[in-house]
This record gives C-alpha cells, structure tokens and sequence, in this order.
C-alpha cells in the first residue's frame, strides 16, 4: 500500500512539504478521539497528538483535523507515534451546525469523494430530510448517492413509487435500493465503490448503516442495535466517525445517527440542490427578490400553477433563512470572540507594563 491508496493524488502533493526543520510526513486521519487522533500511512496506522504550537494557532474547531483530513506529522519512538503540525488544505468538506443551541461549524469528515445518504423504504423516508442532506453534502462539493435500506418491507410497487418519487425531485442522483434482510442491492453498492476513492455514509439511527458497514468490510466488526418496531427509531450503534478500509480498496467513513443537520452559510449547496428554482429564480421581475411575496416572482407563479411542488417550494424558504440566521449568528459569535480575545491581550500588556517585565 502507498499514499495513493489512501487517497493521496496530485491535489493534495502541492501543498506537500518539501522543506522543513523536521521530517514530517503526509498521513490520513482515520479516528478523532477526544484530545488524541489515529493516523494512517503506507505502513500502517499509529497514535497521534497535536503539536502545541498548532494548537495554539487555531482559531476555530474548523481549523481542528477532522476524519479524512490530511496532516502533516512527525513520528516517534521508531515510527510508532507521531505528532501532527499541519492539516492539508481540504479538497471536500462535509460540515453541519454544530447540534443544540450553541451556533458554531461542527467538521464531520473531509476529503470526501461520495456521500452516501441512506433512509429506509419504510418509516424513515422523508423527501425534505432528503433534500437538507443534499444542502450539506453539494455545499461541501462532494458527489451524493441515496441508499434506500428495508427493501424487504414494502412491495414492489411501493418501491418504484419511491424511486420515482427521489427522481422527480432529483433527477441526477444515483438510487440504489437493497435489504440487509434478504441481501438483494447489496452487491451492487459493494461493485459501486472505486478503489482509492473516499466514502461516507450518513443518515438516521436504525437504517441500518451499521449492518451495511459490516457487509462492505466483510467480518462484523461493527455493533449493531435493535431498533423499537413500532416507529423504526434506533439507537446510535456508531459512537464516533471513523475512515474504514475496504478490501476492494476503498474506504468508508461511518457517522453516528444524525438527529440534526443544521444548515449553515450553505448558499451553493441550496443553489445546487435547487436547480429548478435557481433557474425560475432568473425570470423573476426583480433581481433580489426573495420569493416570497413579490410581484412578478416567477417561483410563486410556478407553485399556484402546479408546476412547483410546495412542499419543495417551502423546504427551499425553509433551508435558506435557516442558513442565513446562522450565518449571522455564527459571525456575531466570532466578532465577540474575536473582541473579547483582544480586551484579555490588552490587560496583560497593561499588567506587565505595571509590574516593569
């Protein structure tokens, strides 16, 4: 095994270091534990930290290394540890508002090729979920593929009225249909996954992302969870994101359930995920108008005429003032940050000014 199979190409090889006071060498984030990282290269994988002075540099989580990232790292004790100095630049990132009340960027893995974003044929499918993964995922330049799990459960009929119902909304987006119960699709997921290429799997508890995992690695080393029959809720099964690699030569990273998938500065990924209204959105009467209750809106007049779906329609309003408030919040946050770190440098000057230092 190389770099190159772990995904190492001629984007990441400018941003190389060819001259340094020490010998770092390029490795792969595969586990983010609390304060501590597992790093992976051509020989294998080790534990890493990071270096103080990168620590000390940072000025946000989004600066932090993340599952998929590039680093930078210098090895020890007979290249058993390694500390990390550097984070590559990120081809793809994949990131969300952080969950709960608080307004901040949470990374969920980077260098992303394709995310595959998995609901089931039964309960969990839900097309305005859907379309909120895409935000995030085509924001983050990186290829989706939907995975409808549970095939079992529902006629064929059913079935095709669900894939249809995915294609009328996304006409460009790959489906792949299967049942851990019974393994019918999932070779064809498994054949899907180019070696060398980067995976990610997302979507709620109790989809079955778990068992999948296993499949695709083919041993069970994954723990899976029982989910209550009466809503097809489960519990989160996969406690922390993890790269995993694949015999085929592949890699996957696995993500906890998501409960939320907050929205935030995401105005490509809308735009992206929006196509048909981006384009209405060109024969509105006036260039800024917002689509809400302007004369001459081209959308609006798209959805009283029944050639825009409303519920599209308001996941579309819905999306976009959620990722504008916490755009402005999140920037509020950092003005403050920024002046409160710039009130506490002042009063330490002033004190060593005092004490003669």
């Amino acid at each position: 095994m190389d770099l190159k199979d772990l995904g190492f190409d001629k984007w990441f090889e400018p941003y190389r270091s060819k001259e340094s006071a020490e010998p770092f060498e390029p490795a792969r984030i595969t586990v983010v534990h609390r304060d501590s990282y597992i790093l992976r290269d051509a020989g294998g994988e080790y534990p890493a930290e990071a270096a103080g002075k990168f620590l000390f540099s940072t000025e946000s989580e989004l600066d932090m290394p993340a599952v998929g990232d590039w680093v930078d790292a210098a090895f020890f004790n007979q290249h058993s540890e390694a500390v990390i100095h550097r984070v590559y630049p990120r081809r793809t990132v994949l990131k969300r508002k952080s969950a709960g009340e608080k307004t901040q960027y949470q990374i969920i893995a980077a260098n992303i090729d394709t995310a595959m974003i998995m609901q089931s044929c039964s309960a969990d499918f839900n097309l305005r979920r859907l379309e909120r993964y895409l935000v995030a995922i085509r924001d983050g330049g990186i290829r989706p593929v939907l995975l409808l799990s549970k095939s079992d459960l529902v006629g064929e009929e059913e079935r095709d009225r669900l894939v249809e119902e995915v294609r009328a909304a996304e006409p460009g987006i790959p489906v792949f249909v299967f049942s851990n119960i019974t393994g019918s699709g999932r070779e064809e997921i498994k054949y899907s996954l180019e070696p060398g290429k980067t995976f990610c799997l997302m979507g709620s508890s109790g989809v079955g992302k778990t068992t999948l995992l296993n499949f695709l690695v083919g041993e069970d080393i994954f723990f899976t969870k029982a989910i209550r029959e009466k809503d097809e809720k489960g519990r989160h099964a996969t406690s922390r994101r993890q790269l995993v690699m694949l015999q085929g030569g592949a890699m996957i990273i696995d993500t906890p359930g998501m409960r939320e998938l907050g929205v935030i500065q995401t105005d490509e990924g809308i735009r992206a995920s929006f196509p048909d209204i981006d384009a209405l959105a060109g024969e509105c009467r006036f260039s800024d108008c917002t689509h809400v209750a302007e004369e001459g809106c081209a959308v609006l007049q798209a959805v009283e005429e029944g050639m825009l779906d409303g519920g599209r329609y308001r996941s579309f309003l819905k999306l976009r003032r959620e990722s504008a408030f916490n755009e402005m919040t999140y920037l509020e946050r950092r003005r403050r940050d920024k002046a409160f770190g710039r009130m506490v440098k002042d009063v330490m000057t002033h004190r060593k000014k005092q004490r003669g230092d």
